[in-house]
């Protein structure tokens, strides 16, 4: 079989290639938005476009065409111009149009088989209006039956026609045919596909795409509504699966997949007028009351139906029964039959029909037949991926798909039918996304253990592989019974042994297998001999002979005596020798699947002819889990709150959940610390009128409670409806200043306070965020997105004790940033809890896991036990009230309150006379508990203030038994995995997890009885759909409502999406799409912040085109660390131009794997460059943007500085994907390729590549290629405006005191290219290294009186003469300017790693510089004056 062509790469246009197009240039005379005037419209220009390139425009469909377009001007090469356009609008935009204007356009050149063509790949098409459906009478009365509503309308649409002159009639009925006449020639041109002889593919494609268009049309609600019934008029789906084209097996393949796809939306289970999901009982209903109608029928009219009509329906609902029943008929009966259930127009009499009898009996069977409901479909599928699904390309395509044809794949619009629809696109693709991955550890893993043909016919293992080993033994040792009602076992478990004679560390890895990771169970029966070379570029399946694969979930590993080793506390028993036996689980469903092909064709049995397992890495294998959760949802009864439900479906007003349209808006929010002053308030409401309850203005301090103004009820009528929004009286806030009661005497009582200066978008997004429904934050780079989201789950967790707010994030470290700040603010760290792996990973002492919190909470009733003993024993109390919390409650009722109560009716304040201030001091009973306070307690300033003490100390004494009488469920409660189930379940206010945690562990946590109030996500742009989806729905409804009462939303989709690694997933499936991003999309209001705080003015300017106003924070002006330049180089920012070293620039080892070894070198050099001058090496990152420059680049680090003390290591070396969120002073930016733009050309990485610094941005590209990327001009234009070739100072020592922009005092030297940087930095390193020394000969000759002790000069002495030594060896690695006699060779991945696991040795890549080298190119020297005005670029 020979490999298939691999489609080229499509090289994109330059900027100055795009200006000089013919098109761009009419463009820019005619309707280009940025040129104002215009010359008019000219239908001259429409012909010439079209006849000569009509592909290549800018902006002409929507500025041109469609505003200028009338039945007048049409013409063919009018319309076709729009349709082809208009594919492309919508492939690269979001719009929706009217569908009426298409089939008004298109019915002029209706014949034109090509024109049919451009309509069907018009997509994401919304109807608006009403549209009509041409039906016959009898089928017509029929759905107006269905529906009375629409009988109004019909009524009307018929007044209207009798109005119109005949003409305009004529067009209304041709416009109203026009889809089934569209249906009508696709079903000829189906008909005209032979069954074998060759068929052109155009023909094919046609119908593929033709079938996509009826998918997208009734998949869509707002189209399906009206279209559902003219697709069941037409018994398309009928006409398709009895075509030719089904029964061809390779041209047929992909249509009848899409046909399957189609049958399954035209039986959705909705009702197309409500747009409400019907249950399966409905749809049993259903069912029940077409056979019966068919029953009645056959009884009254057709009397050789009579057993038919009088048996069970569940005896004569099958496939089978109805064939068996209708068969013998005639057609002309078969017809009269269809015509008296309105599938078909009456048969004139004395006529015979003019359809065929298979086609009759084919439309009566499948309308009647009983259909398996989808949630039974969903249970029965397998989880695991096969051998078919996993190399079938119409559904799990390559990686070199080119997005031209049409696949078998759901698509993430931006609107859904139901959840169940939506839950289950997600739940397919989510499953062939994992499949994708799936394939290509399989293929990686396989391809390594290169399976060759023994001389016997065997199976012999010419290589090995990390993640795969050869199977010894396979055996099937239990398969259960299956439950009540299902026909597949409950369980089905197998033991797989194999051989670990493999290096420890792999056998490690294998024998640390945990419960429930998957593996996989493959059969490869290879033809090719013993010694064969594998290709990549040929067909995997065909080269090693692959048979099956299937899933399984490890149990465990058994031991000696074949007991399943269980994952604990307790160490693992040692294992005599190599062979090992895991204990797996089966997937039911296909075990039931294959077992049942065996027994009923004659089928091998799969099980027994297995050889090889293969594990993944564990991040990577959480797919099952995941795709568990999903149908768990969609077995239950998904309840989401009522104001979410449409905006997550894609239906009606986006804004309805904000807070300004909640029925439950709150009018008055403790604003708590969130302020810093009465003007700070007053600057974060703009426009607003604020009125403080109090005249003094030194009792208008924060914190703050404001009253905001609430819209009055929906319903009432108002003169004006603007009028509201416009009164003095929506303008004004109430703000009260009030006093944060006082907490104790010691000062650890006193509350944290926020410290930030939050600007007035930040106090929207916080306002939004207190306030029920649906906040959506969008925040740029640097704009304090975590300082906000904190700040509103403090002021929840103030306003609302009562509620717990549930954290989600993309990422650990995001969620471990969110939790070192909430610890800095005002909230009990007893409420805070974190679930998941990633715990360990807080920079903190305490920890905030499950046990972590189980620990806290018995160290700190112990703690607070001895505070009752100390208590006590001041109080003069006999006994033991210390002893638990519940003796220490009995304690605090009858003897703390007793004494208190007796306290206040001596202080208090008897009638107009003010008790003496000292009374309070004097008859206070806990003088000997406050004894360890600051004293004195009592200032005796005044009776309120000393009372406002007293009243503090006692708060102190009540939070201890309060926070007892929480804990002593710990002392009922004796297991550590009960308590933290407790702690999860009641104590904790606020708990963080991942969106991977959430998914994993949806079902522990309903089954416990989780429940929370409010939810905020950051990094909800990075979040897949269902991830984001799901965190929704981790409580079980109450009483059928969801509690949720505020959705927090917080991300940026400027920046980096999802990671979908497949492209038609990615783009076709538009599974890339956040439903951060599609509420964006829809409309949904969002609040963004526009004002930052991380980098330089001149580094934001690089990306902030890509926001609406987004401006800086003063501080970035202010601060010394932002306007003071940065030591030793002359630019703040540069684009460094690298050019091929040794005749190479960009190379490929392995696909996609790209690394540039110059670029790699020079950023090195740059990094060390900056270590010896001061530079501390934590403050800077180097980022690329592929993996193969980050191992190369890791590579040439640890050869070169890795261990030097002078130097070490940069804080991370790593890609720009994986940076996002992540920031550091100064960054060095390899971009890699020099022969195309790559992945960069998307605006999104662009924009995370240039934000990540905030001091420095150094970048290395090819100049000649990146600023002739058009997508990339905003920056790039930047970038190239000042000299391409780096300019240091080397003179110039860290920190400077130079600003940024001024002439500096030191000479400015440029370096041209990489190997001359090189030699800088290897020179510049020896003379440190003799200046070292010469430092240490001198302090070894100071006189002992210089120093006070003898010891520390010998211990110094050692000290200095071990760094030496270190720094000397360090040197034989420090690059010399690498010799151009040096050949560069690329080699492939090791055998043991995966492609993204390669690390690229630089002895493998020949890049080890000799350290004898001499300059080839001396550094020029640029004198001060020079370089500020040196010219802008350097070529």
């Amino acid at each position: 079989m020979a490999a298939p062509a691999q489609p080229k790469k499509i090289v994109a246009p330059t900027v100055s290639q795009i200006n000089a197009e013919f098109v761009t240039q009419l463009a820019c005379k005619y309707w280009a938005p940025h040129i104002k005037k215009k010359s008019p419209f000219d239908i001259k220009v429409i012909e010439e476009i079209y006849e000569k390139e009509i592909v290549k425009s800018s902006q002409y469909l929507e500025n041109y065409l469609w505003m200028n377009y009338s039945p007048e001007v049409s013409s063919k090469a009018y319309l076709m111009s729009i349709c082809y356009h208009f594919h492309s609008f919508l492939i690269f935009k979001v719009c929706f149009i009217v569908f009426r204007f298409y089939h008004i356009a298109l019915y002029h050149v209706l014949g034109n088989q090509l024109i049919d063509y451009l309509v069907f790949i018009l997509l994401n098409i919304e109807v608006t209006g009403n549209v009509t459906v041409p039906l016959f009478q009898a089928r017509l009365e029929l759905e107006l039956k269905k529906t009375p509503k629409l009988r109004k309308f019909w009524n009307l649409i018929k007044k209207n026609d009798e109005k119109m002159d005949p003409e305009a009639r004529e067009q209304a009925y041709q416009e109203r045919r026009f889809l089934s006449q569209l249906i009508q020639k696709f079903i000829s041109v189906l008909k005209s596909v032979p069954l074998s002889e060759p068929v052109t593919m155009d023909k094919v494609h046609y119908c593929e795409r033709f079938i996509e268009l009826m998918i997208d049309l009734e998949a869509l609600l707002p189209t399906r509504r009206w279209f559902n019934t003219i697709l069941d008029d037409s018994h398309l789906l009928v006409h398709c699966y009895l075509s030719n084209l089904v029964h061809r097996e390779e041209d047929g393949h992909l249509f009848s997949q899409l046909l399957d796809m189609l049958k399954f939306y035209t039986g959705f289970e909705i009702n197309d007028q409500t747009g409400n999901a019907l249950t399966e009982n409905e749809m049993t209903t259903i069912h029940y009351d077409r056979i019966t109608s068919l029953q009645r029928a056959a009884f009254a009219h057709f009397p050789e139906l009579y057993d038919f009509a009088l048996s069970n329906v569940a005896e004569v609902d099958t496939r089978e029964s109805l064939v068996k029943f209708f068969g013998p008929l005639s057609s002309n009966t078969l017809h009269q039959v269809a015509s008296y259930l309105c599938l078909l127009p009456t048969l004139p009499k004395n006529e015979d029909t003019t359809f065929d009898k298979k086609f009759l009996l084919e439309l009566l069977v499948s309308r009647h037949e009983r259909r398996i409901s989808q949630i039974q479909q969903l249970n029965q599928m397998p989880l695991y991926p096969t051998e078919k699904i996993i190399w079938d390309e119409n559904i799990v395509p390559t990686e070199y798909y080119s997005g031209e044809g049409c696949l078998a794949l759901p698509k993430l619009n931006l609107q859904f039918l139901t959840l169940h629809d939506y839950l289950l696109r997600n739940f397919n693709l989510f499953r062939l996304e994992s499949t994708y991955e799936i394939r290509q550890d399989i293929e990686d893993s396989v391809s390594r253990m290169k399976p060759w043909q023994s001389e016997y016919g065997g199976v012999v293992f010419g290589g090995w592989a990390r993640m795969a080993q050869p199977i010894v033994a396979f055996t099937v040792v239990e398969v259960a019974k299956p439950n009540i009602g299902e026909n597949w076992p409950t369980r089905v478990r197998a033991d797989v042994t194999i051989n670990l004679n493999v290096r420890d560390h792999i056998k490690d890895e294998w024998e640390g297998l945990r419960k429930h990771d998957v593996c996989f169970l493959i059969t490869v029966r290879p033809t090719k001999p013993y010694g064969t070379k594998f290709d990549r570029r040929r067909p995997f399946i065909e080269q090693v002979g692959l048979v099956y694969v299937r899933g399984c979930e490890i149990q465990g590993m058994l031991d000696d005596k074949g007991r399943v080793i269980e994952d604990g506390p307790e160490p693992r028993p040692n294992l005599r020798g190599e062979s090992r036996t895991f204990r797996v689980f089966l997937d039911p469903n296909q075990y039931q699947q294959d077992m049942t092909n065996t027994i009923q064709n004659g089928a091998e049995d799969v099980y027994e002819t297995f050889n090889i397992i293969m594990r993944r890495k564990p991040k990577e294998n959480n797919f099952k889990a995941v795709l568990e959760t999903i149908r768990n949802l969609m077995n239950t009864d998904c309840v989401v709150p009522d104001w979410l439900h449409d905006i997550i479906l894609g239906y009606g007003d986006p804004s309805s959940a904000h807070y300004s349209k909640m029925p439950n808006q709150i009018a008055t929010l403790d604003f708590n610390d969130t302020f810093l002053s009465i003007e700070h308030l007053k600057a974060s409401f703009p426009g607003h009128n604020v009125k403080v309850t109090v005249d003094d203005p030194t009792l208008q301090i924060p914190p703050f409670r404001i009253t905001f103004p609430v819209r009055s009820g929906k319903g009432k009528k108002r003169k004006d409806a603007d009028e509201d929004e416009d009164t003095e009286e929506a303008k004004t806030l109430i703000v009260e200043p009030h006093v944060i009661p006082n907490r104790g005497p010691y000062p650890y009582n006193q509350p944290k306070r926020n410290t930030i200066q939050f600007t007035h978008t930040q106090i929207e997004a916080i306002r939004a965020g207190m306030q029920p429904g649906l906040t959506m934050v969008v925040g740029p780079p640097g704009t304090g997105k975590t300082d906000v989201a904190v700040q509103i789950i403090s002021n929840i967790y103030h306003n609302f004790p009562e509620q717990r707010t549930l954290i989600v994030t993309h990422s650990n470290q995001a969620l471990n940033q969110l939790f070192e700040k909430i610890m800095a603010l005002d909230i009990d760290e007893r409420h805070l809890l974190r679930l998941g792996h990633g715990e360990e990973e807080l920079e903190t002492e305490k920890d905030f896991s499950r046990y972590g919190r189980v620990n806290y909470v018995l160290a700190r009733r112990i703690e607070l036990l001895e505070e009752v003993k100390r208590l006590q024993k001041s109080l003069g109390v006999p006994g033991d009230a210390s002893y638990t919390c519940e003796t220490a409650g009995y304690f605090f009722l009858y003897q703390v309150m007793s004494r208190w109560e007796e306290y206040i009716s001596k202080v208090k304040n008897k009638g107009s006379t003010l008790p003496d201030v000292t009374e309070i001091s004097t008859f206070f009973p806990f003088h000997e508990y406050f004894a360890n306070a600051p004293q004195p307690i009592f200032k005796g300033r005044s009776y309120e203030e000393d009372m406002e003490i007293a009243e503090g100390c006692f708060r102190h004494i009540k939070k201890i038994f309060t926070q007892l009488e929480e804990f002593r469920a710990s002392e009922l409660l004796r297991s550590g995995l009960d308590r933290s189930k407790y702690l999860l379940v009641k104590e904790a206010k606020i708990i963080a997890m991942t969106c991977t945690h959430a998914a994993l562990k949806r079902h522990d946590l309903v089954k416990l009885g989780f429940k929370y109030d409010n939810i905020l996500m950051e990094e909800a742009a990075q979040i897949l759909e269902i991830e984001t989806f799901i965190p929704l729905l981790l409580q079980n409804p109450q009483d059928g409502f969801s509690r949720l009462k505020r959705w927090i939303m917080i991300g940026d989709h400027h920046q980096l999406p999802p990671v979908i690694k497949n492209m038609a997933f990615q783009k076709y499936s538009n599974m890339e799409q956040s439903l951060f991003t599609r509420f964006v999309r829809v409309g949904v209001p969002t609040v963004d912040l526009d004002a930052q705080g991380r980098a330089r003015a001149s580094l934001c300017n690089l990306y902030n085109w890509r926001y609406k106003n987004l401006g800086n924070l003063p501080h970035v002006q202010l601060l010394p660390e932002f306007s003071t330049a940065n030591a030793g180089l002359l630019y703040d920012f540069q684009l460094i131009n690298v050019e091929d070293f040794q005749g190479v620039g960009e190379s490929e080892p392995n696909p996609y794997f790209y690394q540039n070894l110059g670029e790699a070198e020079y950023v090195v050099a740059l990094f060390m460059y900056m270590c010896l001058l001061g530079y501390p090496a934590d403050r800077i990152s180097i980022l690329t943007t592929y993996n193969g420059q980050k191992h190369l680049i890791r590579d040439i680090i640890n050869r070169r500085c890795g261990n030097n003390p002078l130097i070490g290591r940069p804080n991370k070396v790593t890609t720009v994907d994986r940076f996002q969120g992540q920031q550091n002073d100064y960054i060095l930016l390899s971009l890699v390729r020099t022969r195309a733009v790559g992945h960069l050309r998307d605006v999104r990485r662009l924009v995370v590549a240039m934000s990540r610094a905030r001091l420095g941005l150094y970048i290395f590209a090819r100049v000649s290629l990146f600023q002739n990327c058009f997508e990339l001009t905003p920056a790039f234009s930047q970038l190239t405006a000042r000299p391409l070739h780096l300019h240091i100072i080397p003179t110039e020592p860290f920190p400077t005191t130079r600003k940024n922009g001024e002439r500096p005092s030191h000479e400015v030297q440029i370096i041209k290219n990489m190997p001359q940087m090189a030699n800088f930095v290897y020179n510049m390193y020896m003379h440190l290294i003799q200046t070292t020394h010469h430092y240490h000969q001198t302090f070894l000759q100071l006189p002992p009186a210089m120093v006070e002790e003898g010891e520390e000069v010998q211990n110094q002495e050692i000290e200095l003469e071990a760094e030496e030594e270190a720094m000397l060896i360090q040197a034989d690695d420090i690059p010399s300017p690498p010799d151009d006699s040096c050949s560069q060779e690329t080699l492939a991945p090791q055998s043991d790693t995966t492609p993204n696991q390669t690390e690229t040795t630089a002895s493998q890549t020949g890049v080890i510089a000799s350290v004898a080298g001499t300059v080839t190119a001396p550094v020029e020297a640029v004198t001060p004056q020079d370089a500020t005005s040196a010219p802008a670029k350097t070529n």
